[in-house]
């Protein structure tokens, strides 16, 4: 599905800076600070509370350019729009970046209006008043907003915080690393279900303005990774499909599960056998769910 990307549900991966620092438990293994101490000769100058956050180059800021030149092209040889996640080493909506970065951003967004932008956050309280700052009151239609969400707690501090914000076409989550059971159906005690957009309580039931437009999950890779139940894939699954909603299943990450008898009460033991050989297919069945 990736072409210039590596990522499943993407074409393209950009990245305007470098930097960040962990918010919540998905972070607790992250990638992108191991790969910024690697290149930083063991740590990680770019990462945690005060560390700058470094601007990549002028030639990686022009890629997306090209890639809207080609724009023509690729529509007619896979019949959609291209995909650009941004940003898989940096968090777009991050206090700790300058704000005149985000404009620039802005700015290559607006110029390649062939592409769609997925930004996906892990502050998403932050995105509504910095995409003011970016765009005004006029969010394009090539942007996306995301999400991650990594378990219930998160979902019901952050998914009404999604679903507030104005102005995205589409509004996606992003569920990996899934380190436990999600109910989008039930968010914040019951009052949203986000994947239909109802919000209410009591004996009232509002339809709300937006809803959750695609669901993302994976399992966790690299070390220290954590296993994902099983249960928590097939229930959000089973929840998205009742709703009609977009379902990408992106990896199992490290861990392969595997039915057994005598293992544990619920009968499912957990093989690390590696992110490439435990795969992607759930059932046997391989999940890639887009928005149209």
């Amino acid at each position: 599905m990736a072409e210039n990307s590596a990522i499943e549900w993407t074409d393209h991966t950009f990245n305007p800076w470098e930097g960040c620092q962990k918010v919540g438990p998905g972070c607790d293994h992250c990638y992108a600070e191991t790969r910024n101490a690697r290149f930083g000769g063991g740590t990680a100058p770019n990462w945690g509370p005060g560390a700058p956050r470094r601007r990549t180059s002028h030639a990686n800021w022009r890629k997306p350019l090209q890639w809207q030149a080609d724009a023509a092209a690729f529509h007619a040889e896979h019949g959609r729009r291209q995909r650009v996640f941004c940003a898989s080493l940096a968090d777009v909506f991050d206090n700790a970046v300058n704000g005149a970065w985000r404009v620039d951003l802005a700015s290559l967004i607006l110029a390649t209006p062939d592409l769609d932008w997925l930004l996906l956050t892990k502050r998403i309280g932050n995105a509504a008043g910095m995409l003011r700052d970016m765009f005004g009151r006029d969010v394009p239609a090539n942007l996306w907003l995301g999400a991650t969400i990594v378990n219930q707690d998160e979902a019901d501090r952050d998914i009404p915080k999604l679903l507030a914000t104005g102005g995205p076409r589409i509004r996606f989550l992003s569920m990996e690393p899934l380190l436990g059971p999600v109910d989008l159906t039930q968010v914040r005690d019951g009052y949203v279900d986000a994947l239909r957009g109802i919000e209410g309580g009591g004996t009232s039931t509002l339809r709300m303005v937006n809803e959750v437009d695609w669901v993302i999950v994976g399992g966790e890779s690299g070390p220290g990774a954590r296993p994902m139940h099983p249960d928590w894939l097939i229930g959000l699954r089973d929840q998205c499909e009742a709703a009609g909603t977009p379902f990408l299943f992106k990896q199992w990450g490290e861990h392969l599960p595997v039915h057994v008898d005598k293992v544990t009460h619920s009968g499912i033991e957990f093989r690390r056998i590696g992110k490439k050989a435990a795969g992607r297919r759930l059932h046997g069945v391989q999940h890639d769910g887009v928005p149209a």
